[in-house]
């Protein structure tokens, strides 16, 4: 079994489709859905909506380090795959994290690049 779908609850509609959408496409997802507060993109039977929500609570953002969902970790094609998401991530709107240890911030075994958006959300891509 794999995940069904993830869904972030965003500040920002326009933000998150510059990031999300950028990361998504590299990740070999394809655009699903959208509707006026949010979008979606599709990788075989899993699918990641962005929304907006209009019943989102706006009196506080987004933290990884609040209790909640810390981050999310997407499988990369290779080590290759890697080094250029981490290398075009900034031009994207994101941020690399541990940049000092990376490709193996995750540990010696680890191959990854961890990086944060704007608003606060963590992404993990890893070699398999």
């Amino acid at each position: 079994m794999t995940i069904h779908h993830l869904e972030p609850w965003v500040p920002s509609l326009r933000r998150a489709e510059s990031t999300w959408g950028w990361l998504l496409g590299e990740l070999g997802y394809a655009s699903f859905q959208s509707w006026d507060s949010g979008r979606s993109w599709r990788h075989g039977a899993t699918y990641v909506v962005v929304e907006q929500s209009p019943d989102m609570v706006t009196d506080m953002l987004h933290s990884r380090l609040r209790p909640g969902l810390n981050h999310v970790a997407f499988y990369a094609e290779s080590g290759a795959h890697v080094d250029r998401i981490a290398a075009d991530a900034p031009e994207h709107g994101w941020t690399q994290m541990f940049a000092e240890r990376f490709p193996h911030a995750g540990g010696p075994d680890t191959y990854a690049v961890y990086l944060e958006d704007t608003d606060g959300f963590e992404a993990e891509i890893v070699a398999p």
